[in-house]
């Protein structure tokens, strides 16, 4: 069995708060406002991070945005490797995304699969007029031709580290850090 090794704190809560806010100030900027625009978090640490960027455009803008979570475990194109008995969480995107332009927000761009997964459920709840993507951190590795149109940082890692995404709503700090597997 492996063991994991942390190896450096790469963003701190204030740096999280800086990056997060960053992205929202880009998305207002790129979209000329907040007219047809819907957030979508993907389950779990991407709906925390759409809320945080929700609530800075509304403070941006002075208009609340709709934001939704999207549970893609389902949709996984490794669904029966990862595990015999998924946890499938709920999929709640209460407004209709037909001609929106949403914002999908996930903590870690990595193989870009789920990314992958995560806009073939979009797609099921309607056919946006444009989906862009923010990650709080891209690391690299991509196995499908995914880039993401907001990053709070881009860490270059090698396939042995690991980046770990902790937020206060799950993990109750927050923080991303560097490991690496030990063997």
């Amino acid at each position: 069995m492996s063991e994991i090794v942390y190896k450096s704190t790469l963003l701190d809560r204030d740096a999280i708060r800086r990056a997060v806010k960053r992205i929202a100030h880009e998305i207002v900027e790129r979209n000329g406002g907040v007219d047809g625009l819907v957030v979508v978090g993907i389950r779990r640490r991407g709906v925390p991070l759409a809320e945080r960027i929700a609530q800075y455009i509304e403070q941006i803008e002075g208009r609340a945005i709709p934001v939704g979570a999207l549970d893609i475990t389902l949709y996984r194109d490794d669904f029966q490797v990862v595990t015999k008995q998924p946890h499938v969480g709920k999929t709640e995107i209460k407004e209709d995304i037909t001609d929106k332009i949403v914002i999908l927000v996930d903590d870690v761009l990595y193989t870009g699969r789920t990314i992958r997964a995560a806009l073939d459920e979009l797609i099921d709840f309607g056919r946006p007029k444009r989906i862009q993507l923010a990650v709080l951190i891209d690391r690299g590795h991509r196995e499908f031709p995914i880039k993401a149109d907001y990053v709070g940082k881009n860490v270059p890692t090698s396939e042995t580290e690991l980046v770990e995404v902790h937020l206060d709503e799950i993990d109750e700090t927050d923080e991303v850090l560097l490991a690496e597997k030990q063997p």
